[in-house]
């Protein structure tokens, strides 16, 4: 039996130790702000009840932290992110149960099916729009720690440094949702539950020695050279990949040359055009596959970073 919410989420910490962290997160965040509302609002209509007693009331009602943490492993099991891995999604997949392909063959399929794969066009995408992202996560961060050190001697010191905590963590979940969506990743799907029962000086504390708000504000740096390296390379892959494919275009409809070198202009045998076209799209197959596997580290990397232990 728990004796106090901490007792009750220690417990439940325990029965999910396993699981995905994003999951324990989320689990103990609403766990507590079940107990906690509950327990003011029980304290508040019957005082005559102590709170041992209404919390024992409470979390027999919520249920024990064995069957929560079962009930959460149930449900991630059934409610995988949109573009998880196949290996992550319940049940076998239609492929498996066609038996296993020849090796060959199967390298084949996967190579070329990645056109039709929507987590690498996702993972493209996110790594063309990490520049952007990474831009404004730094210029706050950035921003914020130099006002925080500045102001700090000053009355609204503090203030402004809880402030600007607050959106970090904010960040953090943002950041997450756009992480699960577009790489696949599980990331914390709930805010984290800061308890009424703490005062302005207590939260305030809590926010500070946060480990989540400090990794946040790291991730958040490191976004805008990780963004302008994702940008740059896949910006210049995708080029050179079109450039290719476009070349029966330039070169028989506008009469283009394939390179110029010191105004001496080089054009391709007409042979060699169609070649030309394949490499392009080898190479555009090449990027996509690239994207995922730079999306799966990025994501390894922001669940490190933006996921309390």
């Amino acid at each position: 039996m728990s004796k106090t919410v901490e007792d009750y989420l220690e417990q439940l910490r325990g029965e999910l130790a396993g699981a995905d962290p994003a999951t324990v997160q989320d689990a103990l965040s609403d766990a507590e702000e079940h107990l906690r509302t509950a327990l003011d609002q029980t304290l508040g209509e019957r005082p005559d009840v102590g709170e041992a007693e209404a919390l024992e009331q409470i979390c027999e009602a919520y249920g024990a932290p064995a069957d929560i943490a079962e009930a959460y492993r149930e449900i991630e099991s059934h409610t995988p992110p949109p573009l998880a891995p196949p290996e992550r999604r319940a049940g076998p997949s239609p492929r498996a149960s066609l038996g296993p392909p020849h090796a060959a063959s199967s390298f084949v399929g996967r190579f070329f099916g990645v056109f039709i794969d929507p987590r690498a066009y996702a993972s493209l995408f996110y790594m063309l729009f990490s520049l952007f992202t990474g831009i404004i996560y730094f210029t706050w961060a950035i921003t914020g720690i130099s006002l925080s050190l500045g102001l700090i001697i000053l009355i609204i010191g503090l203030p402004f440094v809880a402030v600007f905590l607050l959106s970090v963590q904010g960040i953090a979940l943002v950041e997450g949702r756009i992480v699960e969506a577009l790489l696949g990743v599980r990331m914390p799907r709930r805010p984290l539950f800061s308890g009424r029962h703490l005062g302005l000086w207590s939260r305030f504390k809590v926010l500070l020695t946060d480990k989540l708000s400090w990794t946040t504000m790291a991730y958040m740096i490191i976004q805008f050279p990780l963004g302008i390296l994702y940008f740059t390379i896949f910006v210049t892959m995708l080029c050179l990949g079109l450039a290719g494919i476009a070349q029966p275009i330039l070169h028989f409809g506008f009469g283009l040359p394939f390179a110029q070198i010191d105004n001496r202009e080089i054009f391709l045998p007409s042979w060699m055009i169609p070649l030309c076209v394949a490499v392009g799209i080898l190479w555009i197959l090449v990027t996509m596959h690239a994207a995922k596997f730079i999306g799966r580290l990025h994501g390894s990397i922001a669940k490190s970073l933006l996921v309390r232990d």
